[in-house]
C-alpha cells in the first residue's frame, strides 16, 4: 500500500491510498470529520462498525451498514450473539433518525423480503416493498438505499419487539430469543 499526501488549502492534507497489487486507489479527505461517526455493531464479526454520516448543510443523513443491516434482513451471527445483533440493530442503528438512508453491503433484498413475508404474510409494508424490489431488479436497478424508518416497518430483525412476531415464533416478551429464532429460521430459508 502507498499513501500519498495531497496538500489542500493552506494547511490541510488529503490522502491518496493506492493498493500496490491492484493499483486501485481511494481518496481520504479528513477535513470535516465532525459529520462522520463510527458505530460499533459487533455480531457478524467482533470488530464490525457502521459509518453514520451527516451533512447538515443539505440536511441529509446516511449510514453505511456493511454486513450488519441489509434491506429487510441482517448479517449472520458469525462472531456474535443474538443479544449483540439486537443491540446493533435496535438500540444503535434503530435510534438513528427514521429518514437516515441505509446503504448495505450486499444485494439480498428480494430473498430477505421473501423471508420477512414468511414471518408476517399480511404486513402491507413488506408486500409493497417486495413487489417494488422485484420490479426494480428486473431492470437491473439497485434496491439501496432504504431508510431506518422503512426498515422498522418491514425488517423482522428490527421488529423483534412486535407481539405478532413473538407470538408466531413462541418467544413472547423476549426480543433476544426472537432475534435468535429469526436468525435460525433465516439460515434455513
Amino acid at each position: 500500500m502507498r499513501v500519498i499526501p495531497i496538500p489542500a488549502n493552506a494547511d490541510n492534507y488529503q490522502y491518496l491510498i493506492i493498493d500496490s497489487k491492484s493499483n486501485k486507489g481511494a481518496i481520504v479527505d479528513p477535513v470535516d470529520v465532525n459529520g462522520i461517526r463510527a458505530l460499533k455493531t459487533p455480531c457478524h464479526t467482533s470488530t464490525h462498525i457502521c459509518y453514520y454520516i451527516t451533512d447538515e448543510a443539505e440536511n441529509q443523513k446516511c449510514v453505511f451498514t456493511g454486513d450488519t443491516l441489509f434491506i429487510g434482513g441482517c448479517g449472520r451471527f458469525f462472531e456474535g450473539t443474538a443479544e449483540e445483533m439486537n443491540y446493533a440493530l435496535n438500540e444503535n442503528l434503530g435510534k438513528l433518525p427514521d429518514d437516515t438512508k441505509v446503504y448495505c453491503g450486499h444485494e439480498y433484498t428480494i430473498k430477505n423480503l421473501e423471508f420477512a413475508l414468511s414471518i408476517e404474510p399480511n404486513n402491507p409494508n413488506i408486500l409493497s416493498k417486495v413487489e417494488w424490489a422485484k420490479n426494480l431488479r428486473k431492470q437491473n436497478g439497485f434496491t439501496v438505499p432504504s431508510t431506518i424508518g422503512e426498515e422498522k416497518a418491514f425488517n423482522p430483525f428490527m421488529r423483534v419487539n412486535n407481539f405478532g412476531i413473538q407470538e408466531k415464533l413462541g418467544t413472547l416478551y423476549d426480543p433476544i430469543a426472537t432475534m435468535q429464532k429469526l436468525r435460525d429460521l433465516k439460515n434455513k430459508f
